[in-house]
């Protein structure tokens, strides 16, 4: 939703488009594989300057500190994550139990402390704006005011629109 969202604000998104949509995610990924081998490889770095490029929380910490990054970074209800890749290995045939939903909450929530802990303690390369997915569905006007401050100015109409609570299909309760 916030790659979207981006996108239709004004700031070009860097996607390679080899995962296609699918029912799981009927907008599309916004993927660039790249990013996955940031540590081996940051090269792909210098061409995302003036794009939003999507990665998952851990990578952040393979990011090299030699550039300066503005970071979005969406909050979501941790077994609603869940919930909602089990769905998804489902659909694709894939096994996901190897720990108990608790743990797995636990490990998420640990990780995500530590990468927070990480991005502002290295202030002088991250600027760090954290976004309520939740909050962001209920009521898009006042987030995307926020995510178009944080980048100077960004067509908030446009990013509000992009905003799509049927989407929202894994909820806790």
């Amino acid at each position: 939703m916030m790659m979207r969202m981006l996108d239709a604000g004004g700031i070009p998104t860097l996607t390679d488009r080899i995962r296609a949509a699918d029912p799981s995610n009927p907008n599309g990924y916004y993927e660039f594989e790249p990013v996955k081998k940031t540590k081996e490889d940051p090269s792909w770095i210098t061409g995302a300057v003036g794009k939003s490029v999507k990665l998952v929380h851990l990578l952040l910490l393979d990011l090299p500190l030699t550039h300066c990054y503005r970071v979005v970074f969406m909050h979501r209800n941790i077994e609603e994550v869940i919930d909602s890749q089990n769905v998804m290995l489902n659909r694709l045939g894939k096994k996901h139990d190897d720990l108990p939903k608790e743990r797995l909450i636990s490990l998420y929530r640990s990780q995500i402390d530590d990468v927070l802990r990480y991005v502002r303690r290295h202030g002088d390369c991250f600027a760090l704006l954290e976004i309520d997915y939740n909050a962001m569905i209920r009521q898009p006007a006042a987030g995307v005011e926020k995510v178009s401050q944080f980048f100077d100015g960004l067509d908030v109409e446009k990013m509000a629109a992009v905003v799509d609570p049927g989407l929202y299909r894994s909820r806790s309760t």
